[in-house]
């Protein structure tokens, strides 16, 4: 699939916010998808991508962003934020996601 293939909320709440921080930590989510079936595939992919940021090492932050990492307390920040976002669009039924497609 493709990220245009995403609902609103969940490229609002996952690609829009990583954005907001990188446009590297946009380009690993983007690349999620490529390897999904569908949009619940890649949310859950998305949500565990997330989850191993959060583990992740200083060098394996540093090779995430290719040498240039963002502060690590905004780095923290926005992985949580997009957890939260991630809950809120799992809780929205399918059929009543906004699509543009």
């Amino acid at each position: 699939m493709d990220t245009d293939n995403l609902s609103r909320e969940s490229y609002k709440g996952i690609l829009i916010e990583a954005e907001k921080l990188s446009h590297d930590l946009t380009l690993q989510f983007g690349l999620l998808s490529g390897d999904c079936k569908n949009e619940t595939e890649y949310i859950d992919k998305a949500e565990k991508l997330t989850r191993e940021i959060m583990q992740a090492k200083d060098w394996e932050i540093d090779d995430l962003f290719w040498g240039n990492p963002p502060e690590k307390e905004k780095l923290e920040f926005t992985c949580k934020k997009i957890i939260d976002n991630i809950q809120k669009v799992k809780s929205i039924p399918i059929e009543k996601r906004k699509y543009d497609f």
